[in-house]
């Protein structure tokens, strides 16, 4: 699943600068062009973001060594509401409107652009595609231990026979209590299959909008617009990351996979400024071919965020009968993921 997911994500960002390439349809505004001052915003925000991104990431991450955040904690809760409302935000106020914005551009022709909503429907066939990724990854892993599980058991019920007639009975009531062992192992296991789908199935919709990001912030050529840009972006991946960071946790993937999935993420906005300061002299972002490819993207990116904060993240953790049973904890994580949107969407300001 793994290494689906990042092939997947290799081949987007080999192909995307050539299709964003393209004859331009609109005029450009060149009032506000400096390209020397331009550049030295953009090696600020490589700097800015790359920090940002990791520190964001890492929090939750090194925090397994304060008690506080540990995931068994109502702390880690509040956290991960937070975390959410941040996620939930990015694809509503600011992936999907952009999204709007590139596939209703005039720059498009009104047909078929102009006859039908391709944003909401990319949307919806993005969160439908997330559904069925999510289940049908979360089926083949369960599976997958199940059969394990299985031959596990029985080579020990092979072994036990060779015991001899002698041992039988204290071998059924040790396998009786072993079942219940590994009832509760299997419930453990199943849910650990979940936190890691989710973590990889986020990270892949973090990076597609984060790299559109990036080499858009990377190809521009105006100060003004990149100044504000730079902060902003900066605190974006800062709450982007501890909400990935959060999930990355709670899978429990060892340290090195753990390290990677950081980096990662860390990696991608900055790689998306490199490659948009690279296509700068020929990228065009009004041309009608990088209109539709950054609004597919988009679209879809904003989808898979949406999908994931809504049934993954806020409605397994404030179903769960630990949150239901903790009025106190209830109120907490609601402000928490009201405080979370609320920062994000302010950033829309900026950004």
């Amino acid at each position: 699943m793994d290494k689906l997911l990042r092939l997947l994500f290799i081949l987007f960002l080999i192909t995307l600068p050539t299709l964003v390439l393209g004859d331009c349809t609109c005029d450009k505004d060149d009032g506000d062009r400096d390209k020397n001052k331009a550049l030295r915003y953009k090696i600020a925000a490589i700097i800015a973001i790359l920090a940002g991104g990791a520190i964001g990431v890492c929090i939750p991450i090194l925090g397994k060594t304060i008690p506080a955040l540990h995931p068994e904690k109502n702390v880690f809760f509040i956290i991960k509401a937070f975390a959410a409302g941040v996620i939930l935000a990015t694809g509503f106020i600011h992936v999907l409107p952009d999204a709007f914005e590139n596939l209703t551009s005039p720059c498009l022709s009104e047909n078929p652009w102009g006859n039908f909503p391709f944003t909401g429907f990319v949307a919806m066939v993005s969160a439908i595609g997330t559904l069925m990724v999510d289940a049908c990854a979360t089926s083949y892993y369960s599976r997958s231990h199940f059969k394990k599980a299985q031959q596990a058991v029985g080579d020990e019920e092979k072994a036990g026979e060779h015991e001899g007639h002698v041992h039988v009975h204290t071998h059924g009531t040790h396998g009786h209590a072993h079942g219940s062992a590994s009832s509760a192992e299997e419930m453990g296991s199943a849910e650990l299959i979940r936190h890691r789908v989710i973590s990889q199935v986020l990270e892949l919709g973090i990076v597609v909008h984060s790299v559109i990001i990036g080499i858009s912030l990377g190809a521009s050529e105006s100060p003004k617009t990149i100044k504000p840009l730079v902060a902003a972006l900066t605190f974006h991946q800062f709450f982007e990351g501890m909400g990935l960071g959060g999930c990355i946790v709670q899978a429990k993937f060892k340290l090195r996979a753990a390290a990677i999935m950081a980096l990662f993420f860390s990696l991608t906005t900055p790689v998306g400024i490199a490659i948009g300061i690279g296509i700068s002299n020929v990228y065009d972002e009004n041309s009608s071919t990088a209109l539709i490819v950054e609004g597919i993207f988009n679209a879809a990116s904003a989808g898979i965020l949406v999908y994931m904060a809504l049934v993954d993240l806020l409605a397994a953790d404030f179903m769960n009968p630990r949150m239901q049973g903790n009025g106190r904890l209830q109120v907490g994580a609601n402000i928490s993921l009201l405080v979370g949107a609320g920062c994000m969407s302010l950033l829309a300001k900026w950004a």
